[in-house]
């Protein structure tokens, strides 16, 4: 399959080598100038569980990819903020048949997609693979994961079938879902805590872990979430998830060492987060339902005020 993965950061880059070494035909398109060129220069130089190789993929500048470039399906990795701009770059290579792979973290990229691709070509989920972007043309991957997903229009089951066995002959594990809003709900618990705090003490998802008030930090915007989830028909388990942060991603040997991708966009790198996409949905859609959702405001806000103090772009 033709694949173009919008947005070869740290996901992206993890997603395109994988789908890559599967025998597809994939080409990277980012916003970086830094980033493309080093690819382009001396391949993607990858640390894939502590095992060094270099592979040589396209890449393109996002306002130099050029408009006879078609592809059979995109997938969206860009950051929430960037996503209107690649997808303007991107709209004359977007025709009736390209379906497009939507996997950012958050809520609310679907109104942002629809203006340039059609319904019915338009796949939304998320995924529980990690990555770490270490420098220009540089990423460090790690541990497992999972993708989950599924037609934004009934009736293209079959299609999104297809893309998600292209995904899991790559080794990406994935899975059309129907409840896919449940599974989006608790992915974001993950987003919502390990990447705010990680960004804001400076820390990683083991550090972070360690401390004694990461229960109750926990506790207290996961039960947000999920009062928020109910008010959608979404039944969120707070103490599942909960349960399956403290287990899973604190631990050294697997995910612990992590630093998350608000941790490396913010902290990293200086560049402007997606917390709005995150949190603040969760808070935009308090308001909507009239349920309180004061941590969720105070996270978005202290973020917000580190992107200021930093000068953050």
């Amino acid at each position: 399959m033709n694949i173009t993965i919008a947005g070869a950061g740290a996901m992206g880059s993890r997603f395109g080598l994988m789908l890559h070494e599967a025998g597809n035909q994939v080409v990277f398109v980012d916003g970086w100038k830094d980033h493309v060129d080093a690819i382009n220069k001396n391949g993607l130089q990858v640390n894939h569980d502590g095992v060094e190789k270099v592979v040589k993929i396209p890449a393109y500048l996002q306002d130099q990819v050029p408009s006879d470039f078609k592809s059979d399906l995109i997938i969206l990795f860009t950051k929430s903020l960037g996503l209107e701009g690649m997808l303007h770059s991107l709209k004359d290579t977007i025709d009736k048949d390209t379906r497009v792979l939507c996997l950012l973290n958050g809520f609310g990229h679907d109104e942002k997609i629809k203006k340039y691709v059609p319904e019915e070509n338009i796949y939304i989920g998320n995924t529980m693979w990690t990555s770490d972007l270490e420098g220009p043309g540089k990423v460090k991957l790690m541990g497992w994961g999972t993708v989950n997903f599924k037609n934004w229009v009934p009736g293209h089951e079959e299609s999104a079938h297809e893309i998600a066995k292209v995904l899991s002959d790559a080794g990406l594990g994935a899975e059309y879902t129907e409840n896919i809003l449940e599974v989006m709900y608790k992915k974001i618990c993950l987003n919502a805590t390990l990447n705010c705090m990680c960004a804001l003490l400076e820390c990683n998802a083991a550090d972070f872990g360690d401390t004694s008030t990461a229960h109750t930090i926990l506790t207290d915007i996961i039960t947000e979430f999920a009062a928020v989830a109910k008010a959608e028909g979404v039944n969120l388990d707070a103490q599942e998830a909960i349960h399956f942060i403290e287990t899973k991603a604190y631990n050294r040997e697997t995910l612990g060492l992590h630093y998350p991708s608000m941790h490396q966009d913010l902290i990293q790198n200086n560049r402007l987060t997606e917390i709005d996409s995150i949190n603040g949905a969760i808070a935009k859609k308090g308001r909507k339902y009239g349920i309180p959702t004061p941590y969720s405001n105070l996270v978005t806000n202290l973020i917000h005020a580190k992107e200021e103090l930093r000068k953050a772009k």
